[in-house]
């Protein structure tokens, strides 16, 4: 029997263990009762980035900015990514201008960026907007 995976609600921060085989079962946060787990990209928010790159399933950040043409071509792939790696790796969107000291705490040069965490720590970096298959290829070679 595999342990339980520790997974971070988006809405309120509440740490969860939800088995493995229940991931695709739209597991509840404990303490908020909101879905855990989502097929639609979170915001996150300076407040809550300590708490959500902690846990056991990855998380991909989207660093963006409203202004960013390329960052708005980019948004839907990333909602397509989100619906295809539901239960495998949790996706969010960081707002550059709304959060600059987290986007320098992060060391954001350009824009879009996409930062992946696992377990707390930064597992794979990568700037620029790509199609969605190279944007999975890119996550499979990283181990998602």
């Amino acid at each position: 029997m595999t342990d339980p995976l520790l997974i971070p609600c988006p809405h309120c921060n509440g740490l969860n263990r939800i088995p493995a085989t229940r991931l695709g079962d739209q597991p509840k946060c404990g303490r908020c009762k909101a879905s855990v787990l989502s097929r639609t990209p979170f915001e996150l928010k300076q407040a809550d980035y300590a708490s959500q790159i902690k846990g056991d399933l990855p998380l991909l950040i989207d660093v963006w900015a409203d202004w960013c043409g390329p960052c708005k071509s980019f948004a839907p792939i990333f909602e397509q990514a989100a619906q295809q790696l539901a239960g495998r790796c949790r996706l969010a969107k960081l707002d550059s201008e709304a959060n600059p000291h987290l986007a320098g705490q992060l060391g954001i040069r350009s824009i879009p960026s996409l930062i992946l965490f696992k377990n707390g720590r930064e597992i794979a970096r990568q700037s620029g907007a790509f199609p969605l298959q190279q944007l999975l290829e890119w996550l499979r070679s990283a181990g998602v």
